[in-house]
């Protein structure tokens, strides 16, 4: 990858050597997109940095015991508009590939999910910080079985109509699975280390580390190719990039459940499986008809794992922008090395690394967000999509 820096800072020494590879390169057009996202990065830099200041004020405040409902207020604006700022830039280093639905029109006051959940008595922050901290929920009545209803619909999608293998799978792994997958030794700091027990143990931060290590060290038949698995699993993350990021609600917690689709294909064939993979994720918005949009991601913003990501982002009314529900990736035959995972092509004879694909198809927490503010009513209810009926017993709307 051509480092980001000597791109803007010399890029026509970048394209001279491009073009002794047969590259060209369009540097008038990089310096457009460039003079785009520069004051972009200002505002946000400068957005976080006032938004720190502020939380920091509100901490000697309250040791001081002072009024911190002006500081407070100011916080919630940062935070809104550095969201906005975010998404901006976010629009210029990465690509929209597609969208799909309009977002709806509200004649009355759109509340956010937390405010939506909390009417239901559906969702509750303060009990779950009494059992855990911050960053967890406690869900209750039919907003449990609506987040319920949703991994289950998830789950007999893909494997009815895409053809994916159901699996049920550890939440807690050895080292070895995470250093196969890539998140150990680089990410250390976001995983959560159990104690006790005759092993040291990890709990996953997503089903694609023990689904995409159950191929580790084979040597796959060409025929056994492709294998498509689905499974749903709590995730367990520390979040530990994430201070002051998203404290609201249930878009960023410790806990939260996902559907993880994974693939493992021939080397020819990875290219068209991150289509499929990505379609199948998609699939789940549009059966619940919430509008979402596909965006492939820079170099600088894929994965330490992935050649190739492409991020599906939802709408939410209560932010007014589009927010990240799935990344779809593929990793090429980067953790089929770390794993020793082969199969045998039939033209050399000889085992080869196969190729590792995953997304979330879809994380259960963000689409019941999604679905509560889309699905809101003026009254506080909330409509059940027609798509989700029959795993909600045919409860068609949820009432306070």
């Amino acid at each position: 990858m051509i480092d980001p820096k000597l791109l803007r800072t010399d890029p026509d020494a970048v394209a001279l050597n491009l073009a002794r590879r047969g590259y060209v390169l369009d540097v008038a057009a990089l310096k457009a997109l460039e003079d785009k996202r520069k004051p972009w990065q200002v505002e946000v830099d400068r957005l976080r940095a006032e938004r720190n200041a502020n939380a920091k004020a509100v901490g000697v405040a309250k040791a001081r015991d002072e009024d911190i409902t002006t500081l407070i207020a100011r916080g919630e604006e940062l935070t809104a508009q550095l969201g906005r700022a975010e998404a901006e830039l976010a629009g210029v280093q990465n690509v929209e590939v597609a969208r799909w639905g309009e977002p709806r029109r509200f004649d009355f006051p759109v509340r956010d999910h937390v405010a939506i959940g909390e009417r239901l008595g559906g969702l509750d922050f303060e009990a779950a910080a009494r059992l855990s901290g911050a960053r967890f929920v406690v869900m209750r009545g039919q907003v449990a079985r609506l987040h319920r209803a949703l991994a289950q619909f998830m789950l007999d999608l893909h494997t009815r109509e895409h053809g994916y293998t159901e699996l049920y799978v550890p939440y807690l792994v050895r080292s070895e699975a995470l250093i196969g997958t890539g998140q150990l030794p680089k990410f250390a700091a976001d995983l959560f280390a159990a104690q006790g027990g005759p092993h040291p143990y990890f709990l996953i931060p997503t089903a694609e580390v023990p689904v995409t290590n159950l191929v580790r060290g084979e040597i796959l038949a060409a025929e056994a190719l492709p294998r498509k698995y689905v499974a749903h699993t709590p995730c367990f993350r520390s979040e530990a990039g994430a201070a002051g990021k998203d404290t609201r609600g249930m878009i960023r917690n410790h806990q939260f459940d996902k559907v993880e689709l994974v693939h493992i294909v021939r080397p020819a064939e990875s290219y068209a499986a991150l289509e499929e993979l990505t379609a199948n994720a998609e699939a789940v918005l549009r059966r619940l008809a919430i509008p979402h949009r596909r965006v492939a991601l820079c170099a600088g913003d894929v994965g330490f794992a992935s050649a190739k990501t492409y991020d599906i982002e939802v709408w939410l009314p209560s932010q007014q922008r589009y927010r990240e529900i799935s990344s779809c990736s593929n990793c090429e035959a980067f953790q089929a090395r770390r794993m020793q995972s082969r199969w045998r092509n039939p033209e050399s004879g000889k085992p080869e690394p196969v190729h590792t694909l995953n997304g979330s198809g879809l994380a259960v927490g963000r689409t019941l967000v999604a679905l509560l503010e889309n699905y809101q009513q003026a009254d506080g209810a909330v409509e059940v999509p027609a798509a989700l009926q029959p795993w909600m017993a045919g409860v068609t709307r949820l009432t306070a």
